[in-house]
């Protein structure tokens, strides 16, 4: 049997993967169950079938970015799901790969990666972040929120999930008028403008993405709020000055496990006595790990998404107190399988902006994405930490009566 073979009967069990190789013979694995798709794939060549058994995520993505990976109907978010569903981390599996030389080489090379040197820091973010600006027009909300939704209903609409995400993280931060809050990882601006909308609060938010920070400071023009919504290209650890409220969103999977420890310590120099600050992060259900060998090269390059034990670690090390942790185990799936669909409705206008094997990657990318949160490792964390203790209520019932006050308030605007 080969290892192709060994790895796909391993990997495949219930549902059922139908594979034609280069040679006409196919082959197939696993057996019909219910719940479980049922898919048909093709391989153009006989490397591909190697490539896949040594080095699972990285060799059939670069495999279906190049069209040597062919599935019926193009349906990659459906073979990825069979696969996940086949090795759910509930049950203690996992899609591992095969050979022990891949396995020391993905942890050294994972290992390397998460250091994030500063200097490699605004490249880093702009391999991904300064993409051509339409793209992410042609799939994200209108307030181009770049992390997962928040899902009262998981038949909600995109365009709730994100404002539901940004009241429920406001209420966290327990804002009063006339606060000051620092945004790191501002993105394009939506939570920042959010923010001082609901609260006048003074916003200063900062990016390493030029393109960002264009179109972020273009967006508070626009509605009028410059003096008091402000964006900067800076690195968090050259910041300076103090703040009432600190929010990060989706910014803190590319500072690196080296540096969280200096991430908090600035932090908590930054927050003001009586300060609050959110922290919003891709995590992972399991203990600390490496990053996918697919994400890290095409991606998110410097990019990992920390267990809960290591961030908390050190953050401990820091003075700063943990008042509220949340587990968000599958709001990011929905968000990724919206960005699915219009990412799909959209594939003219994508593949005119770059071409077929991009949308392709792009479309690999958000399929595993979205398996990983259903089935793998990945959940979100968010973490509110206090200098001081008596900061905050002594229960957290003002979370839930302020997130209602505010989404009532978008729900129902005052009359001007």
């Amino acid at each position: 049997m080969s290892l192709f073979d060994q790895f796909i009967s391993k990997a495949i069990v219930h549902g059922t993967l139908s594979v034609t190789f280069p040679t006409g013979e196919t082959k197939s694995y696993g057996t019909p169950a219910e719940h479980y798709p049922d898919i048909k794939v093709r391989l153009a060549d006989g490397k591909v079938a190697r490539d896949i058994a040594m080095k699972p995520e990285l060799g059939a993505a670069e495999a279906y970015m190049d069209q040597r990976l062919i599935v019926e109907d193009d349906d990659i978010m459906g073979l990825l799901t069979l696969v996940r569903l086949n090795t759910p981390w509930e049950k203690g599996r996992g899609v591992g790969d095969a050979s022990v030389f891949s396995r020391m080489w993905r942890h050294f090379h994972g290992r390397l990666d998460r250091i994030n040197w500063s200097a490699r820091s605004k490249a880093n973010v702009a391999h991904h972040y300064d993409l051509d600006d339409r793209l992410y027009d042609l799939f994200l909300d209108s307030h181009r929120q770049y992390s997962c939704g928040y899902f009262t209903d998981p038949g909600n609409s995109l365009e709730q999930a994100q404002t539901d995400k940004m009241a429920h993280i406001a209420a966290k931060l327990a804002l009063k008028p006339g606060q000051t809050v620092l945004d790191i990882g501002s993105g394009w601006g939506g939570m920042a403008l959010y923010l001082h909308k609901i609260s006048g609060a003074d916003v200063t938010g900062i990016t390493l993405s030029e393109e960002q920070l264009r179109y972020a400071n273009a967006a508070a023009a626009a509605a009028g709020v410059s003096d008091s919504v402000r964006f900067k290209l800076i690195d968090y650890r050259d910041v300076e000055g103090r703040f009432d409220r600190i929010v990060s969103v989706g910014m803190f999977e590319h500072v690196g496990p080296p540096n969280y420890q200096k991430f908090f310590q600035k932090c908590r120099d930054l927050l003001s006595d009586d300060g609050v600050m959110l922290l919003h992060t891709i995590g992972r259900m399991n203990e600390p790990g490496t990053s996918d060998r697919f994400i890290t090269k095409y991606i998110f390059p410097g990019g990992y998404s920390p267990s809960l034990s290591e961030t908390v670690t050190a953050s401990e090390r820091t003075g700063l107190i943990i008042s509220d942790v949340e587990t968000l185990r599958l709001h990011y799936a929905y968000t990724l399988r919206h960005w699915y669909i219009r990412t799909m409705a959209a594939r003219a206008e994508i593949t005119a902006l770059y071409d077929e094997r991009f949308f392709r990657m792009w479309q690999f990318y958000l399929s595993g994405a979205a398996t990983a949160f259903e089935h793998g490792i990945l959940c979100n964390f968010q973490i509110q930490f206090v200098r001081e203790r008596r900061t905050l209520p002594l229960t957290r019932d003002y979370i839930g009566e302020s997130e209602k006050q505010l989404r009532e308030l978008v729900a129902n605007p005052p009359t001007p």
